[in-house]
């Protein structure tokens, strides 16, 4: 087997382990199992409240923290029954196969990741980043300083999460092969500790774990790499099952909205936003928060979907390409009942029309 099919290998395992034993019986891709993955939400949108008792679990952690502060608090028209402390992509899949998790945020790869491996799930919210939201932080003393630098170094490398596109798009905008450097596995929950003990060279990080890693190892070589690679992509999206329940349904059209608003709340309240998440929910300095605040640009919620879509395809087409997962067409991936929905609950300046 070359080389880089060994690599390729070892990733789509890695992903399987990471989302736990009870995943590895989808891998398979029973008949079954694809036929959940393939199911189309049932019917219209609801269009009234969800009805009494219903309830969601929602892994939306920044949601959680802006309700109260901005006020949104009074319009939540269901009852969240936890909020899961969950990010990482294969935490999600997971957490969707297990029926713990009725809703999450992330980026646009990990519902690609979930198709690949027969766990069905639609995207029902989106906004747009267009600036880069990772930088590559590298080891004390290895020396890199460009991305050109990566050839034949270990990369920190997550194929089910955001941080994995980031890698292959980098690596392939700056001339270098899959096979050029050394991808090891890994959750990107690992990427900090992997890169304080050398395990690896390099690994794309995000504020504020990116600002905590650097105030500690910069005095010994670390540095971060800056490039122009956009992860465009952040959204809501939940399990085929809950989006064929009219209640829950239901409950996810009246979160949606609030989601983007608290967005928009953190950006024109930023000094309550840096203390509320960046203070006292990450462990930053204020001074650090405010530092990556001014770093960030204002949330963009496309009113159509039409460029998120294409944007998914030329991600799932590139990690095909890659051989981490089968070819697929991601239109599958969005529940364009929800289409719009998040734009129109914000200010025209925060909504994206092109």
């Amino acid at each position: 087997m070359p080389r880089n099919d060994v690599r390729h290998a070892v990733g789509r395992r890695s992903f399987l382990a990471l989302t736990g034993g009870a995943i590895l019986g989808l891998a398979a891709c029973s008949p079954q199992a694809r036929t959940v993955a393939s199911a189309e939400p049932a019917g219209k949108l609801p269009s009234g409240a969800p009805p009494p008792g219903t309830k969601l679990s929602i892994a939306v952690r920044t949601t959680h923290l802006q309700l109260g502060p901005a006020g949104l608090q009074k319009d939540l028209a269901f009852t969240v029954s936890q909020w899961p402390n969950l990010s990482a992509g294969p935490d999600i899949i997971q957490g969707f196969r297990a029926h713990s998790i009725d809703l999450a945020a992330n980026a646009g790869i990990p519902p690609i990741q979930a198709e690949a491996i027969g766990v069905g799930a639609k995207i029902v919210a989106v906004q747009v980043r267009n600036h880069p939201s990772y930088v590559f932080a590298t080891a004390p003393a290895s020396g890199i300083r460009t991305v050109e630098d990566f050839r034949g170094k270990k990369i920190g490398f997550s194929q089910g999460q955001a941080q994995g596109v980031v890698v292959l798009r980098a690596l392939k905008k700056a001339g270098l092969k899959n096979s050029d450097v050394e991808l090891v596995a890994l959750p990107s929950t690992q990427f900090l500790t992997a890169l304080q003990s050398k395990q690896v060279d390099v690994a794309p990080l995000g504020e504020p774990t990116l600002t905590k890693y650097l105030s500690q190892y910069a005095k010994d070589g670390a540095r971060g790499v800056t490039t122009d690679v956009v992860d465009l992509l952040s959204v809501l999206w939940a399990p085929d099952e809950v989006l064929n329940d009219k209640a829950k349904a239901a409950a996810i059209r009246n979160f949606v909205p609030l989601w983007s608003r608290g967005l928009v709340w953190a950006w024109e309240n930023t000094d309550e936003w840096i203390d509320t998440y960046y203070v006292k929910d990450q462990g930053v300095t204020k001074a650090d928060g405010k530092r990556i605040v001014a770093s960030l640009h204002e949330p963009q919620f496309p009113v159509n979907w039409d460029k998120a879509i294409a944007w998914e395809q030329e991600t799932a087409d590139l990690m095909a390409e890659g051989g981490f997962v089968p070819k697929q067409d991601v239109s599958r991936l969005f529940d364009r009942r929800f289409e719009g929905l998040a734009a129109k609950a914000v200010p025209a300046r925060y909504r994206e029309t092109s």
